[in-house]
């Protein structure tokens, strides 16, 4: 299949596909006589496979080492054990970073029950305050009601 057909088939970019061949993840097809690359099932299968693991949010770096266990199967659990366990690790801190930022947001919007006559609007003026490097309520200060 040509690459057009193997992104369709994946739902991976065109100039993706291109990037995972320059960086070692994808083998580079056989070309056909016109030049154009042709690519078979095996090209089919791995692509899947690194979309997957970019699906988990893995990086690069650890689908890569997971394509080595692919490629060279012997006993590898305990390192494809530690590459989930180390994706969970940044997966709760960053789920850990979006709690807080609900918080702050939550004390942000804390700063206005709706339109009032002629009151400023509190979240316009915590996020001015906080821009003239004032305390503001979202980032732990108690700023002005």
């Amino acid at each position: 299949m040509q690459i057009k057909e193997l992104a369709s088939a994946t739902g991976v970019d065109v100039e993706t596909i291109r990037y995972y061949e320059k960086q070692g993840l994808l083998p580079e097809p056989a070309r056909r006589d016109n030049g154009y690359r042709n690519y078979e099932g095996a090209h089919l299968e791995r692509l899947s496979f690194i979309r997957h693991c970019r699906a988990l949010d893995m990086p690069l770096a650890d689908v890569k080492r997971l394509l080595g266990f692919v490629d060279d199967p012997d006993e590898h659990c305990d390192d494809v054990n530690h590459l989930v366990d180390d994706q969970l690790a940044r997966v709760r801190a960053r789920l850990k970073s979006m709690r807080a930022l609900e918080r702050q947001l939550l004390q942000l919007r804390s700063r206005c029950a709706g339109a009032t006559d002629g009151q400023p609007c509190g979240i316009l003026h915590e996020l001015v305050s906080a821009a003239h490097g004032e305390a503001c309520v979202c980032h732990g200060g108690e700023g002005p009601r």
